[in-house]
């Protein structure tokens, strides 16, 4: 199974720019689940409502032009899978959690809170990691089979991102956030890509005002999660570093599922 994630800031946006529709071409995925949509199912265009050989579902905010995400799910993959919108116990207006289940596989790509806004936003960011990685866990006491993918907008070490001094105090890389990792890690939950290349140096997100990502001062925050009894099953994983249209590249997973 090959999954793709990717924040692309604007559906609609990227659709014009053709590089999502080019990404499904070149990469043939299984599965593709999109962060940041920006839009609501009535704004989107017929081909993004049925793109060729998938089926799309999605979980828009109640804002308008704000988070959302999306699912492609490539026709026949599945004979009936079932599309969770939401946690238990938490009101996901922001349209952040969306997961695809087929009998005890359940696989989720979301967009995690950003948290800069104000120090309620903060709060509520903090909440929402620790109430996800409760869902996650009593999912897996229930024998599911868990992955998990998305922008969760947190830098786990300083090889995860250009200028990690520079950024001590700054929001997705304070402490508290990177020991919410720090406790997956230690709960048995993979970080794929720092796991199979603990020395790498690679990001998925630049700032797009200050031209970093031709200089390539960026940030690792997008990953590909999945339980400890899954990972010798990954095949392959790699940041589409050179794929335009965002602020952030694609990232795909390739798993005996």
């Amino acid at each position: 199974m090959k999954i793709i994630s990717f924040n692309v800031n604007g559906i609609r946006a990227i659709e014009k720019k053709g590089e999502l529709e080019s990404l499904i071409k070149k990469e043939k995925p299984d599965l593709v689940f999109l962060q940041e949509i920006k839009a609501k199912p009535e704004q989107l265009s017929d081909a993004l409502l049925n793109p060729p050989g998938y089926e799309a579902h999605y979980h828009s905010a109640e804002k308008p032009g704000y988070s959302g995400t999306g699912v492609y799910i490539r026709k026949g993959l599945f004979d009936k899978s079932e599309i969770l919108r939401g946690m238990p116990g938490w009101n996901d207006h922001e349209g952040r959690v969306l997961g695809v289940k087929n009998g005890d596989l359940i696989v989720f790509g979301n967009y995690f809170p950003n948290g800069g806004k104000s120090d309620a936003a903060w709060k509520e960011k903090l909440k929402f990691y620790d109430h996800f990685h409760d869902y996650i866990s009593a999912l897996r006491k229930m024998k599911n089979r868990i992955v998990f993918t998305g922008d969760l907008n947190v830098a786990h070490n300083p090889i995860d991102l250009a200028r990690p001094k520079e950024n001590e105090k700054h929001v997705g890389f304070l402490p508290e956030e990177r020991a919410w990792v720090d406790r997956l890690i230690a709960d048995k939950w993979i970080d794929v890509f720092r796991t199979r290349y603990p020395d790498t140096v690679s990001y998925t997100w630049w700032q797009v005002q200050s031209g970093a990502r031709a200089r390539n001062i960026g940030w690792r925050i997008d990953y590909f999660v999945v339980d400890q009894p899954l990972y010798g099953k990954v095949k392959d994983m790699r940041h589409l570093n050179d794929h335009m249209g965002s602020d952030h590249c694609p990232i795909v997973l390739e798993i005996a599922l």
